[in-house]
């Protein structure tokens, strides 16, 4: 039986159409407890269009907690609600296009054992999804997992055989961290022998990330906005907290957002990151900079080809078989040197090596949430071979 969830969503916009942008929240059904959070702009759209993308986001992200988890949809647009329940016809292209859309994840959801069901409520008691909306109304892009353990009193134990989630911590590394403390100086790396630690960074924010919009290899390489070179500073400290003491080593892709976010984790390791091409993103082609809503509307069927087929390639780009071939090729390398090193690149790289550790096939990787600036480590053991210790971690 899978677990049952709650999701309120929500979407609004400043002048129908206008300035919109949409909110959504998972909640556990039995606690209360808040699990996630998704809020985003969307450009200018239509009230309609942002509920209905609320109500897709805050579907995935259920998803993401539970593939076959029993879910509750809360909203207070009787629009949406009367038509995904099935009551009321869908008109408009664009609706038909999102309820599809909403329709094909609860179908995954059914399909894995779960359910979905809809409950119209009056907007009083949809407050904390308005609030989300507004903040994607004004600019701001929130993506929260507060369903994972949170890694603020965690580190990458060089002893222990679960690399984090164990409580307490060897002598020695208690003892190194002492040394540092009262010379200032930094311990010597511990032995790691047979351990393989990779800690993979996703680039800050750039504008094109806060917009939707494709950015690969090869493209126009926007830099860091404000935001995201606070994301960057976010991660150097948690890099910093994650590796005390193992010596690693920061490597990047050779892409303008992923060198700068590579910069203060560089600074907090006090080490000089090297740049490897083979970490850049997928490239675009001649879709790069073409935002997901406008590929979804006007290039249907390419767009789910791209997402659901390794082999197929946009315009002038490159596939995602090309893309994976070069990415674990620079992993196995960095897996036969050993040690610790830190990886900033790219969401669809680091797609590629969860999958091959995880033994997914591409079309399911999209269930995995890597959000800018968030941190995912994988482990790799003489006895166990690699696994996953976290993901998506900011």
């Amino acid at each position: 039986m899978g677990r049952s969830l709650i999701v309120e969503a929500d979407g609004g916009s400043r002048g129908n159409p206008g300035v919109a942008g949409y909110g959504s929240l998972v909640l556990d059904a039995d606690s209360g407890r808040l699990l996630a959070e998704r809020a985003a702009p969307l450009g200018k759209e239509s009230n309609n269009v942002a509920e209905y993308t609320g109500l897709i986001e805050g579907l995935r992200a259920a998803a993401a907690i539970d593939p076959g988890a029993d879910v509750h949809v809360r909203m207070d647009s009787k629009l949406v609600v009367e038509q995904m329940a099935g009551r009321w016809k869908i008109k408009h292209e664009s609706m038909k296009r999102l309820a599809l859309e909403a329709q094909g994840i609860v179908r995954e959801l059914v399909a894995a054992g779960g359910s979905v069901d809809y409950e119209w409520i009056p907007r009083a008691e949809n407050l904390a999804a308005d609030r989300l909306s507004n903040v994607g109304m004004d600019g701001e892009t929130v993506v929260r997992d507060l369903w994972r353990a949170e890694p603020s009193d965690e580190r990458l134990d060089p002893e222990s055989p679960q690399a984090l989630g164990e409580a307490g911590e060897p002598e020695e590394a208690q003892a190194s961290r002492d040394e540092v403390s009262e010379s200032g100086e930094k311990p010597s790396a511990p032995t790691t022998s047979g351990r393989t630690r990779i800690v993979l960074v996703r680039h800050g924010e750039t504008e094109f990330t806060a917009t939707g919009r494709l950015d690969g290899r090869g493209g126009s390489d926007p830099d860091l906005t404000q935001r995201g070179r606070g994301q960057a500073a976010n991660a150097a400290r948690l890099v910093s907290h994650l590796c005390a003491g193992l010596g690693a080593r920061v490597v990047t892709s050779t892409l303008a957002r992923a060198v700068q976010t590579g910069e203060p984790i560089g600074e907090a390791l006090g080490v000089e990151p090297e740049a490897d091409a083979g970490w850049d993103e997928q490239s675009y082609g001649d879709w790069d900079g073409a935002s997901f809503r406008d590929l979804i509307r006007d290039e249907p069927d390419a767009f789910r080809a791209l997402r659901d087929d390794p082999e197929q390639a946009p315009p002038g780009g490159e596939s995602y078989a090309a893309m994976r071939e070069r990415v674990l090729e620079s992993y196995e390398r960095l897996v036969a040197g050993g040690g610790t090193t830190v990886v900033v690149c790219h969401h669809r790289p680091i797609m590629a090596v969860l999958c091959d550790v995880l033994g997914m096939a591409p079309d399911m990787a999209w269930r995995l949430a890597i959000a800018p600036g968030s941190l995912t480590a994988v482990e790799i053991t003489d006895q166990r071979g690699p696994s996953v210790v976290f993901t998506n971690r900011t």
